[in-house]
C-alpha cells in the first residue's frame, strides 16, 4: 500500500513509519522540516503543514491511506482545518484512514465520521516515553518528584503506531475506536521503582503538594492553562486512567510492551 504517514517525527510517527516500510509498504512522511527528519532509507519525506490545507496536496496524491494527528503549529493547538484535510483525501482517492486520538474529538473527527472514508481512532493511555522528561531530576538528585500518585496503564509508543499499522493495512478495523493501553497499571512511585531497578542505582519518589507541582511544571515551560490542566488532572484522575485494556493483543497478536522493558532499553539515558 501506499500510505501518507503525518507527525512523521513524533513519538508515535517515527515508529509507524519505520514499521510500515519494514513490512514493505510505501511510506511518504509528512513535516514541516524535511531536511531534519532522520527517516529510514527508502521513506520519501515531504514538505507540509497540516494547518495550512493548502500545502498538503502534492503530499496527498497518489496515496492509498493515511495517518493523521490532530494539532499542529508550534503551540500543538488542536487541528481547526480538519473538514478541508478530510475533503482532501477523498478527492485524492484516500479510502482509509487512522487518527492518533486525543482527550476530545477535534475537527479531524468530526469531518470523519460524516466522510466516505473508513477511519480507525486509535486513544492511547498516557505515553511511556513521557518517563525521559524526568531524566533531569534524576540524573541531578535520584529523584522523582510530582503531585500524582494515581496508576496509569503507560502504553509504549511502538504498540500505540504496531494498532495504527493493522488498522491501515488489515480490513475489518474501519469505524472502530481503539482504547490502548500497556499490559499493566503502575503509580508513579511503582514505575520510580521499576527505572531504580533498570538502572541499578538508587531513586526515590518524592510525593509534591499542589504549589510544589506548579512550580515545577512551570519549570518545564508549560502555559498556566496547562499547568492548572496538570494540577486538576492530578487531582481528579478519570476513572479510565489505570483500566488495562487487551486491545494491542487483539489488534496486533502480539502482546504490549511492560513498562520494565522500556526502562530496560533506555536505562543509559536515566
Amino acid at each position: 500500500m501506499r500510505i501518507l504517514v503525518t507527525g512523521a517525527t513524533g513519538q508515535v510517527g517515527r515508529h509507524l513509519v519505520a514499521q510500515l516500510n519494514d513490512a514493505g509498504h510505501t511510506v511518504r512522511a509528512l513535516t514541516r522540516t524535511p531536511a531534519r527528519a532522520g527517516l529510514p532509507t527508502g521513506v520519501e519525506t515531504v514538505a507540509g503543514d497540516l494547518t495550512d490545507s493548502t500545502s498538503l496536496a502534492a503530499a496527498f496524491e497518489g496515496m492509498d491511506a493515511l495517518h493523521l494527528i490532530t494539532f499542529g503549529g508550534e503551540e500543538r493547538e488542536d487541528l481547526a482545518n480538519g473538514t478541508e484535510i478530510v475533503q482532501l483525501a477523498e478527492r485524492c482517492g484516500i479510502s482509509r484512514v487512522t487518527v492518533l486520538g486525543g482527550w476530545a474529538p477535534t475537527s479531524i473527527e468530526i469531518a470523519l465520521a460524516v466522510s466516505s472514508l473508513s477511519w480507525t481512532i486509535v486513544q492511547p493511555a498516557e505515553f511511556m516515553g513521557n518517563a525521559r522528561e524526568l531524566v533531569p531530576e534524576i540524573r541531578a538528585s535520584r529523584t522523582v518528584s510530582m503531585f500524582a500518585d494515581y496508576p496509569g496503564a503507560v502504553v509504549h509508543e511502538a504498540d500505540i503506531a504496531a494498532v495504527a499499522a493493522t488498522a491501515l493495512t488489515a480490513d475489518g478495523h474501519g469505524g472502530k475506536t481503539y482504547r490502548v493501553t500497556g499490559p499493566e497499571s503502575l503509580t508513579p512511585a511503582e514505575r520510580t521503582r521499576l527505572l531504580a531497578e533498570a538502572t541499578g542505582e538508587p531513586i526515590e519518589f518524592v510525593q509534591l503538594g499542589e504549589e510544589a507541582e506548579r512550580q515545577r511544571l512551570r519549570g518545564y515551560g508549560y502555559a498556566e492553562d496547562y499547568v492548572e490542566f496538570g494540577i486538576q488532572l492530578a487531582a481528579n484522575p478519570p476513572n479510565a486512567a489505570g483500566a488495562v485494556l487487551p486491545t494491542i493483543l487483539d489488534v496486533t497478536g502480539r502482546p504490549p510492551r511492560t513498562f520494565s522493558q522500556g526502562a530496560r532499553k533506555h536505562a543509559d539515558q536515566f
